[in-house]
């Protein structure tokens, strides 16, 4: 029997894929045809971002942990907010290397990002180029998928797509998501219009040296994509957006999260006094309006280098340097 708990948070790491996914509701089935491969583990990202989670537990915050789970269950995407460096972004990887779901999918957004170019990219120039030398190339050869277009692909298992920082993009984005997060489903038109030739293509996707099948121009999902949608608060999204989204606030972390986190990325080899770090990071954290986490994973590898190396640093010197590492996030001239 499916539990509720799909997901813990502890910062375990899944031997083998998740095996008793809960169905969807009927709302948000899919009937995506085929089976699209993906890596097999994760290069090393998932303990790059979350730290060496074989050794070290994780207390996650209930709430977390509840709408992680209420996302998993209804298919739908989840908004996570809070301050920059708070771990809003290391929920993803936490969530595919406990499930066992692969490497993330990760989309970054700018000002410049569109809907299209996560989709897919189509390098027509290089095509007409490749053609003039090698007669008519393979029309995949030119297509490949973007994060968002691969994370839609008809697996048996949904992958974990990470929107990071939509609130950096241009305002019409999250609308444009809308049509795609509902359906489930977009289409290449250069495919559909090469369908009457050839209506199955091998495209390149986002996981390096992956391919994918394309059936007549449409990629259609199976198992809706585990999405992870990070802000900063920059700005507000629309009313029709957030009415398609589950939404989660990260606080700052306590005292015993960042030591946790310390913990995991060190692997308890950090030759520094760890608790001071901790408590000196806290308290310019309140004197600057805010400090992310991963300053302070600086501040403590520096730390533990001096520590090793026997060189030594004067207090004020350390604490220049301090005051270097731990500068303001915003603009403070």
């Amino acid at each position: 029997m499916t539990t509720w708990h799909v997901y813990r948070g502890d910062g375990s790491v899944a031997q083998s894929p998740i095996n008793n996914l809960p169905a969807p509701p009927p709302w948000r089935t899919f009937t995506g045809q085929g089976n699209t491969s993906r890596p097999d583990d994760d290069g090393g990202e998932g303990d790059r971002r979350v730290g060496f989670a074989h050794r070290h537990s994780r207390t996650p915050d209930p709430t977390e942990v509840a709408l992680v789970n209420a996302a998993i269950h209804l298919r739908r995407p989840l908004l996570v907010t809070g301050a920059p460096g708070t771990g809003k972004s290391s929920l993803a990887y936490l969530i595919a290397r406990e499930l066992g779901l692969g490497p993330v999918l990760r989309w970054p957004v700018t000002s410049r990002t569109t809907l299209a170019r996560g989709l897919f990219l189509y390098d027509a120039i290089a095509r007409v180029q490749a053609a003039a030398h090698e007669g008519e190339p393979d029309i995949g050869d030119f297509i490949h998928l973007g994060p968002l277009g691969t994370a839609l692909l008809p697996t048996d298992l949904p992958r974990v797509l990470l929107i990071d920082e939509l609130d950096k993009g241009d305002i019409d984005l999250p609308n444009d998501l809308l049509n795609v997060f509902e359906e489930g489903e977009y289409e290449i038109p250069e495919l559909v219009r090469y369908a009457k030739r050839q209506n199955e293509v091998n495209v390149l996707t986002d996981d390096r040296g992956h391919t994918a099948t394309v059936h007549n121009g449409l990629v259609r999902c199976r198992e809706f994509p585990i999405v992870i949608v990070t802000s900063n608060g920059e700005r507000e999204f629309p009313p029709a957006f957030l009415r398609r989204c589950l939404r989660l606030h990260i606080k700052n972390p306590t005292t015993q999260q960042l030591g946790t986190m310390v913990a995991a990325h060190f692997d308890g080899k950090e030759r520094a006094d760890t608790s001071r770090l901790i408590t000196d990071f806290l308290e310019r954290s309140s004197e600057v309006g805010g400090l992310a986490a991963d300053q302070l994973l600086n501040a403590v590898h520096l730390a533990t280098r001096l520590a090793t190396s026997g060189a030594y640093t004067p207090d004020d010197e350390w604490r220049d340097l301090l005051t270097a590492i731990w500068h303001p996030l915003a603009d403070q001239r």
